[in-house]
């Protein structure tokens, strides 16, 4: 190729790149402020891992009673703290097989009394897809016994515990997995009403201003003076014991709500104060729009991404005082399961060192923290698109 012939085609390249770039502009300014976000949202890696996670957690805890193996409440006192059971692909003499566990065979030592389980390898049991097991209502609504996976042997000969089972013998994993559908709901409903209560006070004291700005600024002042650990405890302690389940459930939902609406009232109020004398805002005014119409339609939604990346950055902090309560006995109480009802049984130091796997909703409320606020980080930077 002469030297011409190269130069030629350096140019070529040269405007095919200018080409790429221009289209990629073009696509840029063309796109709606929905896809700009989306775009930025997705170089976040952990961000997208995240997201996986918590869909595979909700999943978990909408569609439980089918995740779950077992009865979260079926006490099977053969199998009292037995450790996770082992997955296994090769048996004893080297052949691979599909995923199967082996035989329990329990012993108890004569003169400690501690009960041990050992492998009992001549005795296999396949790992089934869609196994029958207890029947359950799915969603409430029909009856069915298929399970998401089990093995075809009644809980009198062997189970399949992957996390391991406690002093009364209950499948930690399906109580794990029942727990996330009270800890991650209360989550949400929690951090919707705090959202609704901020909005509208912070809107209100921010867009009319005057002597109701003043009045819900000294509350928001008052309760934020209070510390929020006490003030959690004293609440939730005011609760009566004989509450139902669901009565307690809403009552903490409450009293967490109550006390986390403060924050998002004073971001409203700033964002109202900084927009109301906005051309656009004047431009609604003056074409005759009401002023619930101004605030939903033309306010609200201006700012809209960066509440839902605040929201998503405090539902955390629910998860965690809900569980912190449920933890020392004055948010959700037995039968009720939660992730920090089952972290109660982590306060029996016997039961935690003969069998340390009840610190397994520990390790499930610090993966559903992490995964909410790398998700709320990745929200954060996707919520203004037209930022460099």
């Amino acid at each position: 190729m002469s030297v011409v012939e190269q130069v030629e085609t350096k140019i070529e390249e040269n405007l095919t790149e200018e080409e790429e770039l221009h289209q990629a502009a073009e696509k840029v300014y063309v796109a709606p402020p929905w896809k700009l976000m989306w775009w930025r949202y997705r170089k976040h890696k952990m961000a997208l891992i995240s997201t996986v996670v918590l869909i595979l957690f909700y999943f978990t805890a909408v569609f439980s009673e089918f995740v779950a193996p077992y009865d979260p409440d079926q006490a099977l006192i053969q199998f009292k703290q037995v450790p996770p059971t082992a997955i296994h692909i090769r048996d004893a003499e080297g052949n691979f097989h599909f995923p199967f566990v082996y035989q329990h065979k329990r012993s108890m030592d004569p003169q400690s009394l501690a009960i041990s389980y050992t492998e009992e390898k001549t005795t296999r049991y396949p790992l089934e897809l869609l196994a029958k097991g207890v029947p359950y209502k799915m969603l409430g609504i029909w009856e069915t016994d298929i399970h998401l996976f089990g093995i075809p042997a009644g809980t009198d000969q062997q189970g399949v515990f992957l996390l391991g089972t406690d002093r009364l013998g209950r499948d930690m994993f399906s109580r794990i997995a029942n727990g996330a559908r009270l800890s991650l709901s209360l989550g949400l409903v929690g951090v919707f009403l705090s959202l609704v209560i901020g909005v509208v006070l912070g809107g209100i004291s921010g867009y009319y201003g005057g002597r109701a700005d003043v009045v819900i600024q000294r509350v928001i002042e008052f309760i934020r003076t209070i510390p929020q650990i006490p003030l959690w405890m004293t609440l939730s302690a005011a609760l009566p014991a004989t509450l139902s389940v669901e009565q307690t459930y809403f009552g903490i939902t409450v009293i967490l709500s109550l006390v986390a609406w403060t924050w998002m009232a004073r971001v409203v109020r700033g964002r109202f104060l900084a927009m109301r004398e906005e051309d656009f805002v004047l431009a609604a005014r003056l074409n005759g729009s009401s002023e619930m119409r101004i605030i939903l339609r033309h306010m609200m939604p201006s700012f809209l991404s960066y509440i839902i990346a605040a929201l998503t950055l405090n539902i955390p902090n629910m998860i965690l005082a809900e569980t912190g309560l449920s933890f020392i006995g004055l948010g959700l109480r037995p039968p009720a399961i939660s992730w920090g009802v089952l972290l109660q049984e982590a306060m029996n130091i016997r039961s935690l060192v003969l069998s340390p796997w009840v610190l397994a909703p520990g390790f499930a409320v610090v993966i559903a923290v992490l995964a909410f606020n790398f998700v709320g980080d990745g929200l954060r930077d996707a919520a203004d698109p037209y930022a460099r």
